[in-house]
């Protein structure tokens, strides 16, 4: 796409949970995501993986949505993750996110039983018939346990007019190029895999979707500004120090790694929502000093 409605960092923010009663924290939502775009954030992405979308109720979902497209107040373009196991589910949620004043959605196929491909098909155009907003393709094969190649990926976008975005997930750096080359540059890239931001950059993605924002803006957009900017002694230099953090949050697991970080920062979070569990303590301690090292590198404040 010569124009793509998105670019750059584009982060993602938790759901927090009240610590007595477990419910959405409307309140605290609206705080952490106005904190996003203050930092300077590119775009903001409710709803996926890290805000735990997949363990909220419906009711839940929709308010997180109506709260975070209202936060953000379209000061900066918003991707909502529309995922949801069926497709009534996810053209039921694409609808609100329009109503919401979305900029674009996001889909990954979010299976139990592995879907062919007439059935991805029918999937994708069903949600993307739902509205008129850009639909991006997310590939996460490590969460979803679906693997949609380049060549897949192409030939949904060449059949469903309004899928001009994808999400590559996967960690194959190759794949950036391959889909820019295999649709004749109408698809734009994101890349989703942390450790891999830099490489995804020069292999041409034009954005990045991180939760790495909600603990560490200032880092990873430098990051983007020098890989961006051609400076790439001072790209290496940044993720050099940024890549064990990126490792750990990814690791661990993003609900929890988040939201212990965001506790270790005073900042009102909650817990994950069960099954999952708060961060262990010693890795909490190990996620304590990589923020102390990072809020205490030159790095952080060379753009100041």
């Amino acid at each position: 796409m010569a124009n793509p409605p998105l670019k750059g960092v584009i982060s993602y923010p938790i759901t927090p949970f009240d610590t007595v009663t477990g419910e959405v924290d409307l309140a605290a939502l609206s705080r952490l995501t106005e904190d996003l775009v203050a930092a300077g954030s590119h775009a903001v992405a409710p709803l996926g993986s890290t805000g735990e979308s997949a363990y909220l109720r419906e009711d839940e979902w929709d308010a997180v949505c109506e709260t975070t497209l209202q936060t953000v107040a379209k000061r900066v373009p918003t991707l909502v993750g529309v995922s949801h196991w069926s497709t009534e589910g996810t053209v039921r949620r694409a609808r609100v996110a329009a109503r919401n004043g979305a900029t674009a959605i996001m889909v990954l196929p979010q299976v139990y039983w592995q879907l062919t491909e007439a059935e991805l098909e029918r999937h994708y155009a069903a949600v993307a018939a739902a509205t008129d907003l850009p639909l991006m393709l997310y590939n996460n094969p490590g969460t979803s346990g679906v693997d949609l190649r380049p060549e897949t990926v192409v030939a949904l976008a060449r059949k469903i007019p309004n899928l001009t975005m994808v999400k590559e997930s996967s960690g194959d750096v190759a794949r950036f190029r391959a889909i820019r080359e295999l649709s004749d540059g109408a698809l734009s890239v994101y890349n989703g895999n942390n450790p891999v931001a830099l490489e995804a950059f020069r292999s041409g993605a034009v954005g990045w979707c991180t939760a790495s924002p909600c603990l560490v803006p200032r880092w990873a957009l430098e990051l983007y500004a020098a890989a961006t900017g051609g400076d790439d002694e001072r790209a290496d230099a940044i993720l050099a120090e940024l890549l064990p953090f990126l490792q750990f949050i990814v690791g661990y697991g993003l609900p929890r790694a988040i939201k212990a970080g965001l506790q270790i920062q005073d900042r009102e979070a909650g817990y994950p929502r069960t099954p999952l569990l708060p961060l262990p303590d010693k890795e909490t301690e190990r996620l304590q000093e990589m923020l102390d090292h990072l809020s205490a590198h030159p790095l952080v404040d060379s753009t100041a």
